[in-house]
Parts: structure tokens; C-alpha cells; sequence
């Protein structure tokens, strides 16, 4: 699925650049994100992901396959499996700076596939959560700049979208992120997960 969002951070181009250029930056800013390792253009690292009372933990590595310095453009791909086997993900990340009025606009245009549980939840879902996630990223960016808050994201459609506290190394919960109208939709999924789950594990006491 194809998902794009644009946000404006108030520091300029070169800042805005050389941070999103630098795994050590980037990392505390996504939530549920931890980086481990970093060589060149390449790095490794684990992404933590709730979704209701599943938790799923990707590990996986990410390279800058492209980086264009004149025009301030950049491709990131990355991938990740979960270690308990419940599923992929997989993204080609294209990053575009501009300066404008007050500091620089991003575009980021994400070609995401995801595999498993997560899936299940639908793209409507999914692209939503992706909004909020880009959204706290870029507040998160902004504020390890010394400049305050990023302006909100826009995407192809936008929603009303409340700030999240960043909290690296902590599970991004998917339903949590949703927020309430989403949650509706996707209520049943997580009642019968949570009861798959209590049945496992009574069985495993027997």
C-alpha cells in the first residue's frame, strides 16, 4: 500500500537534512523504535508493536539506497520479521526537503507491505495509525531541533489527529494510536484475539 504524508519542521533545510540523514537522530523520534547497530548507510534495530494484547517485536535492518545532497532526496528501505514468526513488514521510504516560509516542508511518500496479524486490521486502519505515527515523529523531530512544534501532517485524507507523547523503546500500541472511532471498527478483532489468547494459555496450565 502507498501511503503519503507532508509535514513542515520551523528549523532549515541543512538541519532538517543532516538530521534525517542520521539513524542516532531519527530513532528516539519513532515510537516503539530502538536502534542497534549503525555501518555507513546501513543500520539495524527492533521495532516494538502492541495490538491489543498481542505484542509482536520486528527486528530488522534498513539502508539509504539513495541520497541526493543538491535536492535534499533520499530513499530508505527497510525491512523486518517479528521473532515470534506472526508476521513481515517491509517499506520503501522516499523522503523530499523544500525550504518554505518559516522553515522546511517534508514529503514522505512510504510503499508499505505487511504481512500477519497486523494486516488483518485493513489498510484504512493502517494508513490512519501511519498518519499519527509520521505525525509524533515529526513534533518529536522538531523539538530535538531546539524549534518547537512541527506543524500537523497532512495526508491524501486527513483526520483530526491528537498529539502522542513520544516514548522510545516503548510498544506503539495499534488500537491505542487508532483512537476511539477506529477502535469501534476494529473492537471485535481485539475482544476475539484477547479471548484466543486467555484460551492458549488455560490450556497450557492443564
Amino acid at each position: 500500500m502507498k501511503l503519503e504524508h507532508r509535514f513542515t519542521v520551523p528549523a532549515p533545510v541543512p538541519e532538517v537534512w543532516a538530521a534525517l540523514l542520521d539513524p542516532e537522530k531519527v530513532a528516539p523520534c519513532m515510537p516503539g523504535a530502538t536502534l542497534t547497530g549503525v555501518e555507513g548507510r546501513k543500520f539495524t534495530g527492533t521495532v516494538k508493536v502492541r495490538l491489543g494484547p498481542v505484542s509482536l517485536l520486528y527486528q530488522g535492518t534498513g539502508e539509504f539506497t539513495s541520497v541526493a545532497e543538491d535536492v535534499h532526496a533520499a530513499v530508505l528501505k527497510a525491512s523486518g520479521k517479528d521473532t515470534r514468526g506472526n508476521g513481515t513488514a517491509s517499506a520503501t521510504v522516499s523522503v523530499a526537503l523544500s525550504g518554505v516560509d518559516g522553515g522546511t516542508a517534508v514529503s514522505v511518500v512510504t510503499d508499505l507491505t505487511v504481512t500477519g496479524r497486523p494486516a488483518q486490521l485493513g489498510r484504512g486502519l493502517i494508513s490512519e495509525v501511519g498518519g499519527k505515527v509520521v505525525d509524533e515523529f515529526a513534533v518529536c523531530l522538531a523539538t530535538s531541533l531546539g524549534t518547537g512544534e512541527a506543524e500537523e501532517v497532512t495526508s491524501p485524507e486527513p483526520s483530526a489527529r491528537p498529539r502522542l507523547r513520544a516514548v522510545p523503546d516503548e510498544p506503539i500500541d495499534l488500537v491505542e494510536t487508532a483512537g476511539v472511532p477506529v477502535l469501534k471498527r476494529v473492537l471485535p478483532f481485539a475482544i476475539a484475539l484477547a479471548a484466543l489468547v486467555f484460551l492458549i494459555r488455560r490450556r497450557r496450565h492443564r
